[in-house]
């Protein structure tokens, strides 16, 4: 009657170091007094293991209610996959999700969430303590360009943009080359900080650059 799914980053399976594991368990009606229980004693074992845990716990129905009323949850959940557990229910998730998905109104939510965003780094792509994740030009852009294109059944990746005519072969490699500096970059600053920062603090500057072979000075 259960399934535990990945969603978010984890969903997509570009978890970084210190990222939330993102969790969803999906049931087929509410939890009664024998199945709560068990489902709390679980997340906190996974806490107690060491594991940061974003979890939702949420029927089917209630899963298309959130995402009619919060974008952020519908582009979580569009990005899950099965960990284990009912696989029919999952593949019902899914399909209920893909028939309520409505792929205008989808493309003019990102499209406003990515502008308020980017208002929030003053619309300006090059900061001197520049967020990876978060400034123009960084990892969520690129996120933001593929969760709609899912969305509208042009592809889930560079290739399938690629293939569609979207993206000449050049355009594709240079995004490509651009994501992975990006998510290297990112992997190292975790590392660094030894917890999940997405800021090129000046703390880190000097430190990163020697990883990358440059002199800091």
């Amino acid at each position: 009657e259960v399934s535990l799914l990945a969603v978010g980053g984890y969903g997509r399976r570009e978890l970084f170091p210190y990222s939330d594991i993102d969790l969803l368990v999906l049931l087929k009606q509410a939890p009664d007094e024998k199945l709560a229980p068990t489902l709390e004693r679980y997340i906190t074992y996974l806490w107690d293991i060491g594991l940061e845990v974003g979890h939702s716990v949420r029927t089917l129905d209630q899963c298309l209610i959130e995402a009619r009323k919060d974008i952020t949850v519908e582009t979580t959940l569009l990005e899950a996959r099965l960990i284990d557990g009912n696989a029919s229910l999952f593949h019902e998730f899914q399909h209920a999700l893909d028939q309520a998905l409505d792929g205008r109104a989808f493309l003019e939510a990102k499209l406003l969430e990515q502008q308020q965003r980017h208002l929030r780094f003053h619309d300006v792509a090059y900061n001197l303590e520049h967020n990876l994740k978060e400034n123009p030009g960084g990892l969520r852009d690129l996120q933001t360009i593929l969760w709609i294109s899912r969305a509208l059944g042009l592809g889930t990746s560079w290739q399938g943009l690629l293939n569609a005519g979207l993206l000449a072969p050049e355009e594709a490699r240079e995004i490509r080359q651009a994501e992975r500096l990006l998510r290297d970059l990112r992997i190292r600053l975790h590392f660094l900080a030894r917890r999940r920062e997405d800021r090129l603090l000046f703390d880190y500057q000097a430190a990163l650059a020697q990883e990358l072979g440059f002199n800091p000075r």
